[in-house]
């Protein structure tokens, strides 16, 4: 009714079950259990990748676009573009078709990204770059191979994840991979150095996940009681935040909502209480302080917070060491791990979908 508080997802701790991890199955679990393979596809086939002409390299603009976890994936690349001295644009593609379609001149290069490659969205942006007399350079990410926008873009990277069942997972993992590796070309660096250290990241995730039943079941205990569940970050941490939220709801059929570390400071404090819960990703070491007085904050006001890093206590939250440019892919491992853990509370197949598709096809 209204005016009544939202659903709290409340266990008696005498009756919780003790390993809920026992009663994980579906699809999704598969899809994450085999990130590790998919990982060492995508990373095997970049090297074969030709390199891009110079119209590309040289754009005056760079536009990011996508939709739900594949836009988010794309804010470590443009981070390193701006870094770089490159005027980079994050735009959702629906956004860029209906209102920003005014960038889509020669003057762009356009960097799709797209699960499927056939999205609604991803069709039209063809459609209408397709029709200008004027039109971008556009590059197409996606793990479709004989997708419109494997076969219609001006050049294209195939992630090769194989194929996914359930909410994004190798696939968003491949992605980050193969953007590491796009940005590395586009902003003038040696492309070999970057797969060398790409090749962590497979081992890096099947050993995190070699006890996920361990670790399923402590989140299972650690997020009992829960009523509002936020993720926070800065920089390139932001792809997981982001990507994070989604997939807790899809997944859990649990509100989960994601901010900017800072962003969550104006208001949001009104909220904090024992069933808030905080996951804070300490980020690049010059912003881990920013991101740890946070969690401080939160737990002083009564609320709960973890932050999520290399140094943080052993268990779920402990990130794999792994060079900087990996870390947005080991963020988003205690993310699944979680999503597991309050599916199986809520009495959810984790990502199972009741009422949406893999693939959107309405615009």
């Amino acid at each position: 009714m209204p005016g009544r508080n939202p659903p709290r997802f409340e266990h008696d701790s005498h009756s919780m079950p003790t390993n809920v991890s026992s009663s994980l199955k579906g699809a999704y679990l598969g899809d994450l259990l085999g990130q590790p393979t998919a990982l060492t596809d995508t990373i095997a086939s970049l090297s074969s990748i030709p390199a891009l002409p110079s119209r590309a390299l040289s754009a005056e603009r760079i536009v990011l676009t996508g939709m739900g976890a594949s836009l988010h994936a794309v804010h470590p690349l443009r981070v390193s573009l701006v870094r770089s001295g490159r005027t980079a644009f994050v735009v959702e593609t629906a956004e860029l078709i209906h209102a920003q379609s005014a960038l889509l001149d020669a003057r762009t290069l356009v960097i799709a990204v797209s699960q499927s490659g056939r999205s609604a969205e991803t069709v039209e942006l063809l459609n209408i770059a397709g029709r200008k007399a004027s039109r971008p350079f556009i590059i197409g990410v996606t793990n479709g191979a004989d997708s419109p926008l494997a076969q219609r873009a001006d050049a294209r990277i195939v992630i090769r994840a194989g194929s996914e069942h359930s909410v994004s997972c190798k696939t968003y993992l491949s992605t980050l991979a193969a953007l590491e590796w796009l940005g590395g070309m586009l902003c003038g660096e040696d492309t070999a150095p970057i797969l060398a250290e790409l090749r962590l990241a497979a081992p890096a995730v099947e050993a995190y996940y070699g006890d996920w039943q361990t670790k399923v079941d402590q989140l299972a205990v650690e997020f009992s009681n829960l009523r509002h569940l936020f993720l926070t970050g800065r920089g390139t941490s932001l792809a997981a935040v982001s990507t994070g939220a989604i997939i807790l709801k899809e997944s859990t059929r649990i509100q989960a909502e994601g901010m900017s570390t800072p962003e969550f400071r104006h208001g949001l404090f009104e909220l904090i209480s024992p069933g808030l819960y905080a996951l804070v990703f300490a980020g690049e070491a010059a912003m881990a302080p920013l991101n740890e007085s946070l969690v401080n904050d939160i737990r002083r006001m009564g609320g709960r917070a973890v932050l999520i890093g290399e140094n943080t206590v052993p268990g779920p939250f402990r990130l794999p060491a792994l060079p900087e440019r990996l870390r947005p892919m080991a963020e988003m491992l205690p993310v699944q791990l979680l999503s597991l853990a309050l599916a199986a509370l809520a009495g959810h197949v984790p990502g199972n979908f009741e009422r949406a598709a893999k693939v959107t096809v309405v615009l």
